[in-house]
C-alpha cells in the first residue's frame, strides 16, 4: 500500500463525516428560525415555501430531469423526505420548544439503523450500536429535562417525521446508481414542494402575507437549512454506512438546543449540557474506528477507471467499522 501523509489520512477520515454533519446542523437551525421568525397557522404553505424554491434552485444547477425509474422514485422519495416530512416538521417546530423538537428527531439513528438492516441488509456494527446508545442517553437528558410545555400533537408530529425521513433516507441510499446527489435532491424537493403547494392551496387557501423579516427567514430556511442541508446529508449516506450517518444526525439536537439558548431565550440546564456532551461523544465514537478510505468514488459514479481490487468496492458497509 502506498504511503500517505498524516494530514492526508486525517482528511480522508473526516471528510465525509464533516460533509454529512452540515445536514443536521442546518436542520437544527431550522427549528429556531421556524419557531421564532416564521408565521404560524399555515404549516402547508410554510412547508411549500421551504421546499419548492430550494428544489428549483438545485434543478437550475443540475439541469437534468428524471429518467426511467427515477420518475416514480422521485415521487416516493419526495413524499417521504420532503412533502409529508416538511409539513410535520413545521407543525413540530411551531408547537414545541426548539430543543425538544430537535431532540425528538435525533432518535432517528435507531430508525435509520433498523431501516438499513431491513432494506440494505446493512447490520449495525457494535461501535454504531454503542454510539447510538450513548447518544440516545444524551437525547433523553435533553428532552427529559427541557423547560417549557410539551404539546402532544407536536411530539406526535416530530416522531412521525423522524420515522418517514429515516425510511426515505435509506431508500435514497438503496437506489443510488451514480446519479449526482445534487440532482436527486433537486427532484425530491421539487416533487415535495409541488405536493405541498397543491395541498396548501386546497386546505389553507391563499398564501400568507410575509413581512421582510419573514421573507428573509424563509430564504434562509429554503436555501441553507434545506437545499444545502439535504445535499450534504444525502452525500453522507452515499459515502458512509447509514447507521454511522444516523449517529452524526445527533448533531441536530445540539444545534437546536444551542441556538434555542443563544437566540431564543430558552434555559439550558446542567443535565441538558451533560446530554449535549454525550451526543458529541457518540458522534466522535462512531467515527473513531473508521478505516481511512481510499480516495475513490462510490459505486456507480463516473471516474477514471482503476484496476479492480481483490474485493469489489462495497457502496455502503466498507467505510466504517
Amino acid at each position: 500500500m502506498e504511503s500517505m501523509s498524516w494530514p492526508r489520512r486525517a482528511w480522508l477520515r473526516v471528510r465525509w463525516p464533516l460533509v454529512a454533519a452540515v445536514g443536521p446542523v442546518a436542520f437544527g437551525s431550522n427549528y429556531v428560525v421556524t419557531h421564532h421568525l416564521l408565521p404560524g397557522g399555515t404549516p402547508l404553505w410554510g412547508s411549500a415555501i421551504r421546499a419548492l424554491p430550494a428544489g428549483l434552485v438545485l434543478l437550475l444547477v443540475a439541469r437534468r430531469l428524471p429518467r426511467g425509474a427515477w420518475w416514480w422514485r422521485s415521487v416516493v422519495l419526495g413524499t417521504l423526505n420532503m412533502g409529508i416530512f416538511f409539513c410535520l416538521v413545521y407543525v413540530a417546530a411551531q408547537l414545541l420548544p426548539s430543543s425538544v423538537a430537535a431532540s425528538l428527531m435525533s432518535l432517528s439513528p435507531l430508525a435509520i439503523a433498523g431501516a438499513a438492516w431491513l432494506l440494505l441488509r446493512e447490520r449495525p456494527t457494535p461501535r454504531v450500536v454503542v454510539a447510538a446508545a450513548v447518544g440516545g442517553a444524551g437525547v433523553l437528558l435533553i428532552v427529559g429535562t427541557a423547560t417549557g410545555a410539551l404539546d402532544g400533537w407536536g411530539i406526535a408530529a416530530s416522531v412521525a417525521s423522524m420515522v418517514l425521513s429515516s425510511v426515505g433516507a435509506v431508500l435514497t441510499k438503496r437506489w443510488q446508481d451514480g446519479t449526482p446527489v445534487l440532482t436527486v435532491t433537486a427532484w425530491q424537493l421539487v416533487v415535495g414542494g409541488l405536493e405541498l403547494l397543491v395541498a396548501a392551496a386546497l386546505v389553507e387557501g391563499a398564501p400568507p402575507s410575509l413581512t421582510l423579516t419573514e421573507t428573509l427567514a424563509f430564504a434562509y430556511v429554503s436555501l441553507v437549512a434545506t437545499a444545502l442541508g439535504f445535499v450534504c446529508w444525502f452525500s453522507g449516506f452515499r459515502h458512509l454506512p447509514a447507521g454511522a450517518v444516523g449517529v452524526i444526525g445527533l448533531l441536530n439536537p445540539v444545534t437546536g438546543v444551542a441556538l434555542g439558548v443563544l437566540a431564543g431565550g430558552e434555559v439550558l440546564t446542567g443535565l441538558q449540557a451533560l446530554g449535549i456532551g454525550l451526543v458529541l461523544v457518540s458522534v466522535a465514537l462512531v467515527n473513531a474506528g473508521r478505516r481511512t478510505p481510499r480516495d475513490a468514488p462510490p459505486r456507480g459514479e463516473s471516474a477514471q477507471v482503476r484496476p479492480a481490487p481483490r474485493v469489489a468496492a462495497s457502496s455502503s458497509s466498507s467505510t466504517c467499522t
